[in-house]
């Protein structure tokens, strides 16, 4: 016990126990700025623009394919792209109903209800923010065509039973891996159990390709070729033997389009920073679950009344940020009140993550195409546009679970002041002894 656990909370006007402001990450350095004044050298010296699809976005895309155990990528401008790309690229009917994760960033839903299908919220499972088998099953109907798997913070969701259902339903899987750069699941890389998957790699993500950015990975081949196309305007990569005359055109001029879709490049200037990353990402990775474990023990040790969450049976995360489960029969306040103090103390806490995505206006509104409320209202639709969508488990866990950001790059008196800050607040409101 040190005397900053004993002084008074900050939030009642006492001295803050992390006494500076929280470290910057420091993502970027000398080397992703090397790499980018080499793409503008180039550009300079042989007077071509800087452009996409290029040498840095190949070896980009290839190297993440590496990381990745094999199999292809594309690198697009963010990862709602991805998503987007990765669900179009399932060829799945419109009007489909998708069952998606029920706590992930909204660009993750929306590209659901933009390709003229029905977001199914599933609920939460009783330890974390994912969703998990039971929960995607009770949210299945003969008009299930896909799921969204998305392991928030990385902590893996629990895929192989989720693999299953889908398969006894002829349902494609597609994973959302913006979150879980380099987790793991039984040994297995997230990202590559299901169909296809999507990443972020926005300027907050483990590894980044500068402020926004995003990669669409796949083991098919054709899944792949799919994604490119997709990505590009429906460019025809990867089909052979299409002639020009199908527009009744001159066959001396470049293959026509073949899909309607959307420029969703990335480009060589991009790639040329996460390249730079992609070296750096299994340091990041490895430092990332060595302070989380350092916070886990600390808090184990000190702080009974917070569980944090951590790695299911047979998994590693990769985590983003962190989450704590808080006893809150073993303090006289609430959830909201005890991440208020924590974060009097100086730390970044938050009282949630985000509501549920069938909460947002945007959804309770459905506000995608106008006023109109489709795809929910189409009489292509057969199902009930306002089926309810019950989330027992999430309200549950929203009483009970907060989030701590952090980073790869903090020092050992970082952590060992972030576990000082956490027994202080859990002595001063009676949670330890």
């Amino acid at each position: 016990m040190t005397r900053s656990t004993m002084s008074p909370l900050a939030i009642e006007g006492g001295p803050k126990a992390f006494d500076r402001p929280f470290p910057s990450r420091h993502l970027i350095g000398e080397a992703e700025k090397r790499a980018a004044m080499a793409v503008f050298d180039r550009a300079i010296e042989t007077g071509e623009p800087i452009g996409y699809n290029g040498e840095e976005e190949e070896e980009y895309c290839s190297r993440f394919a590496d990381f990745m155990g094999g199999g292809y990528c594309d690198a697009v401008n963010s990862g709602s792209s991805a998503v987007y790309v990765a669900l179009r690229a399932l060829e799945i009917p419109a009007f489909s109903e998708v069952v998606v994760s029920p706590i992930t960033d909204a660009g993750g839903i929306m590209p659901v209800a933009l390709t003229n299908c029905i977001p199914v919220v599933a609920d939460t499972n009783l330890h974390s923010y994912n969703t998990g088998p039971e929960q995607i099953e009770a949210r299945i109907t003969e008009r299930t065509r896909a799921i969204i798997v998305a392991h928030i913070t990385g902590i893996p969701v629990d895929m192989d039973p989720i693999m299953e259902i889908a398969r006894s339903h002829d349902i494609r899987v597609l994973e959302d891996c913006s979150q879980a750069h380099g987790s793991r699941y039984k040994g297995r890389l997230v990202g590559t159990i299901g169909d296809v998957t999507a990443f972020s790699t926005m300027d907050g993500k483990h590894h980044c390709t500068g402020p926004q950015g995003g990669v669409v990975f796949t083991k098919d081949p054709e899944m792949a070729m799919r994604c490119r196309r997709l990505s590009d305007r429906g460019k025809p990569f990867g089909i052979k033997g299409i002639e020009t005359n199908d527009i009744g055109i001159s066959q001396n001029v470049p293959v026509s389009n073949v899909v309607a879709s959307l420029n969703l490049n990335s480009n060589n200037l991009a790639a040329a920073i996460g390249l730079e990353q992609l070296g750096k990402l299994p340091r990041i990775i490895e430092d990332r679950r060595r302070i989380a474990r350092a916070i886990a023990e600390g808090i184990e040790d000190r702080c009974p009344s917070i569980r944090f969450v951590g790695d299911p049976a047979e998994c590693e995360s990769a985590y983003w940020f962190l989450v704590f489960d808080l006893d809150t029969a073993r303090v006289r306040v609430s959830k909201q009140q005890f991440a208020e103090a924590i974060a009097a103390e100086g730390l970044p806490v938050a009282a949630s993550y985000v509501p549920p995505q069938s909460h947002w206006r945007w959804f309770r509104t459905r506000t995608v195409f106008g006023e109109q409320g489709l795809p929910w209202t189409a009489p292509q639709f057969a199902g009930d546009p306002d089926r309810p969508m019950p989330l027992p488990n999430f309200e549950t866990m929203d009483e009970r679970l907060f989030r701590m950001d952090y980073h790869e790059n903090l020092a050992d008196a970082d952590v060992d002041d972030i576990i000082s800050v956490f027994e202080k607040v859990g002595r001063a409101y009676g949670g330890e002894a």
